[in-house]
């Protein structure tokens, strides 16, 4: 199939018809008090849509809705393979609409089409499509007890969950919290970030058509309103949530507060990349590197934001790293061409530049560092490389979500873990190098939840679960350990006599 060009894009941006209403027991509401917020793209500034504003009475009844579907097992109640079908469906029906999909996603949230026709998207059809597969193959346990007794270990549904998620991979985090919890047989009320909304309501519609039954897939648009409602809400039974570290925190105190539901969280991360003078690959280590960074203009939780060198090959290494660099060109994110695409809002524009000019006072500026395109109306930032002298500087010791690279040199071994695990995070990690004892050595010595071996940010498998240490959270996407955050464990013992 021919590849589209940017004029394609912008025309089908153009002709494109955006929902921007709440969608609540199978249709379309507007949010009850007719509020609504301004959906702007990042690429130019441009208002895409105005999006419902839910509170408490869309939240009442999005939860109302979910529980009498759960209660009258319109969905926990049907046979595994007849769930596991309709799953199917709707991924297919997602398939089906993948561009307009990808589009959606790129106008929203700034991300190069490139990458949302290529990742974000097909990615969030194979999660759906994995938890699927895993439904009718997941089964309990009978458990060995006395010659009188049948004893069975089996998993329920929690019941109903709220998917409170952000904005950096707005559909595909949000795949990787509704589609276990809809393969276990809960119901689901999904609350996306109000800086990236669009996704989430398309398929919420695709869902339906797919066979989903009404109530059991709810989304909520909200500027932060509903997601405390939901969690502070004692009908809701979980409340799954990805995004910065302080919110999680009180996600977790709203659970306390009211009924003690599930708390799973998946929070910020600083992480260390750690090259080691015997790294089998430089040239490879330093593209890795400069992707671990600008990928997604940096807005992600496992961003390899901190970059460890050995003083040894460090000049050598940065020399790498910045022509790496230098391939990552902010542009139109709609150009298939674009490597790198736009910060998703003002406010996280800010955000990203006060970091740089704390990091001018307190490092040296390697590269980049400026804002661009101003003339188009959007919010762009070069990729940014600081050497920092001190690791307790304030952009190698705080998440900035953003294009910020923090290089930091060490002489041994001992100082490159020391310094990696010292840090309130522990979401990712990685080393290089070609000695297979300090490989398994030193991932085993790193305190995060998932470590790369001369390599960076790879496996896309839902194999392999996802999430941190510490202060990056408690819960786990993706895998068959998902599947059990969304569950119950029931003891049944039957005494024959």
């Amino acid at each position: 199939m021919e590849q589209k060009t940017l004029a394609n894009w912008q025309r089908e941006a153009a002709a494109l018809s955006i929902e921007g209403r709440a969608f609540i027991d199978g249709e379309y509401r507007p949010a009850s008090t007719t509020h609504r917020f301004d959906c702007r793209s990042p690429i130019d500034g441009g208002l895409l849509t105005q999006v419902a504003d839910c509170g408490a009475p869309e939240v009442d009844l999005a939860v109302r809705a979910a529980r009498h579907a759960f209660d009258a097992g319109v969905w926990a109640g049907l046979n595994p393979r007849v769930r596991k079908a309709i799953l199917l469906r709707w991924a297919a029906l997602m398939r089906e609409h993948q561009d307009e999909l990808a589009l959606l996603e790129t106008l929203d949230v700034g991300k190069p089409i490139a990458d949302t026709t290529t990742v974000d998207v097909p990615g969030a059809i194979y999660c759906i499509e994995w938890f699927a597969e895993a439904i009718d193959k997941v089964g309990g346990e009978v458990v060995p007890a006395d010659r009188h007794l049948v004893g069975l270990v089996t998993r329920e549904p929690v019941g109903v969950v709220a998917a409170i998620v952000p904005w950096n991979f707005p559909l595909l985090m949000a795949s990787w919290k509704f589609a276990p919890a809809l393969a276990a047989g809960n119901s689901v009320v999904l609350k996306p970030s109000e800086k990236a909304p669009l996704t989430a309501l398309r398929i919420a519609q695709l869902a339906h058509d797919a066979g989903v039954p009404a109530g059991v897939f709810n989304v909520l648009p909200g500027t932060g309103e509903p997601g405390k409602l939901l969690a502070l809400h004692r009908d809701v039974d979980c409340v799954a949530f990805t995004g910065s570290t302080q919110v999680g925190k009180l996600i977790m105190q709203y659970a306390g507060q009211s009924n003690l539901k599930r708390v799973w969280l998946e929070l910020g991360g600083k992480s260390p990349n750690i090259v080691m003078p015997d790294c089998p690959d430089l040239e490879r280590a330093a593209r890795s590197a400069a992707g671990a960074i600008f990928y997604n203009m940096g807005e992600m939780c496992t961003a390899g934001s901190r970059l460890l060198v050995h003083r040894e090959i460090k000049d050598v290494f940065i020399d790498g790293l910045i022509a790496a660099a230098r391939r990552y060109v902010p542009g139109n994110p709609l150009d298939p061409a674009t490597s790198m695409g736009a910060i998703v809002d003002p406010a996280q524009l800010a955000r990203v530049l006060d970091y740089i000019e704390a990091g001018r006072a307190e490092a040296t500026l390697l590269h980049g560092g400026a804002q661009v395109l101003r003339e188009s109306g959007g919010y762009y930032v070069e990729p940014t490389v600081f050497d920092v002298a001190t690791p307790d500087a304030k952009i190698a010791r705080e998440e900035i979500f953003g294009p910020v690279l923090s290089v930091i040199t060490f002489d041994t071994i001992d100082e490159a873990v020391r310094l990696a695990n010292d840090s309130d995070y522990g979401l990712a990690a990685a080393v290089w190098t070609s000695n297979l004892t300090t490989a398994h050595d030193v991932a085993r010595r790193l305190r995060a939840g998932t470590v790369w071996v001369n390599g960076y940010d790879e496996g896309g498998d839902m194999n392999f679960p996802f999430g941190g240490y510490r202060q990056s959270g408690n819960g786990r996407d993706k895998s068959l350990h998902a599947l059990e955050k969304y569950t119950e464990l029931k003891s049944t013992l039957i005494r024959l006599r």
